[in-house]
């Protein structure tokens, strides 16, 4: 078993390290019980498609993916978080109790809203510094919203949005290296991103703000502020930062589309804030380095 996983590196990498790898995992899995063996197989051989992928800890794109990682998990419960907001709204607004409207919610919707209520949930766990259950529980979230938009078309109205945004969520999270997952700093941040993403949303739909939609700009503003914050504070490029960033707006861009079509302009700019975040960072930096 272990010199068929060890096929699954890279020939390089397989002749450099090949036989310390052999000689570790024999003797780490010597004495197992099959079921552990069969655990410690599946870690190597995920670690092999990293290695071939370039998505271990130390390759660029692991330590990319690991920047990103956290808030995507933000984006996915500010949006979750939303759906949520949205439903809750409606139900006390309604004249007619609000037990009844819960016993006579359809049963897709009963379950859309569950999901939504696991990924926020999932997203809390993770970055509250449980990675694997949180991230478990935000991956089924995110697969049941793919699975109705296939099964409950009424949810979504086939839009393409719904399962693009998911899988890539999905992606960027699961690409995050096993041992580069977020310190607590960077969780931190992320945290913060998605609650001060949230809450003005929701107060330009309640009628609580003077302005009437943000066309979903908001959120992609407060990650870019954070990668521009993040890059400032590590002296970097902000290269990484701001394209961790702009991974992570991915759904929320995809979502924004949908004015495309309507009332292009607001859309237009949307798609210039990270890169103009970019700029503004390269710029800072380079009079920075003239100090």
């Amino acid at each position: 078993m272990i010199d068929r996983v060890l096929r699954l590196y890279p020939a390089g990498y397989r002749s450099a390290y090949g036989e310390e790898i052999i000689d570790v995992h024999r003797e780490m899995t010597a004495g197992m019980p099959r079921a552990a063996r069969l655990r410690a197989d599946a870690d190597l051989a995920g670690h092999a498609l990293r290695v071939r992928l370039g998505l271990d800890s130390a390759s660029r794109g692991g330590r990319f993916f690991a920047m990103a990682a956290p808030f995507a998990l933000a984006v996915a419960a500010l949006g979750n978080g939303l759906v949520l907001t949205r439903w809750y709204a409606g139900l006390v607004t309604s004249a007619a109790p609000a037990w009844t409207q819960l016993i006579h919610t359809d049963a897709p919707w009963g379950l859309h809203y569950l999901l939504a209520l696991l990924v926020c949930i999932g997203a809390v766990v993770a970055l509250s510094g449980r990675w694997v259950p949180g991230v478990t529980a935000v991956v089924c979230g995110l697969l049941g919203h793919v699975g109705q938009w296939v099964t409950a078309p009424q949810l979504t109205d086939r839009s393409l949005v719904t399962p693009v945004a998911a899988l890539l969520t999905i992606a960027v999270v699961l690409a995050c290296p096993g041992d580069r997952r977020p310190g607590r700093e960077l969780s931190a941040v992320a945290g913060a991103v998605a609650g001060i993403g949230w809450f003005p949303v929701v107060a330009v739909e309640a009628g609580a703000l003077g302005v009437s939609t943000d066309y979903g700009a908001w959120p992609v503003l407060v990650l870019a502020a954070a990668g521009f914050a993040l890059a400032l504070r590590q002296r970097s490029s902000g290269v990484r930062e701001i394209g961790a960033m702009t991974v992570a707006a991915l759904p929320l861009i995809a979502g924004a589309s949908t004015w495309a079509s309507t009332d292009p302009w607001p859309f237009v700019g949307l798609l210039l804030v990270l890169p103009l975040s970019g700029a503004l960072t390269a710029g800072v930096q380079a009079v920075r380095r003239r100090r």
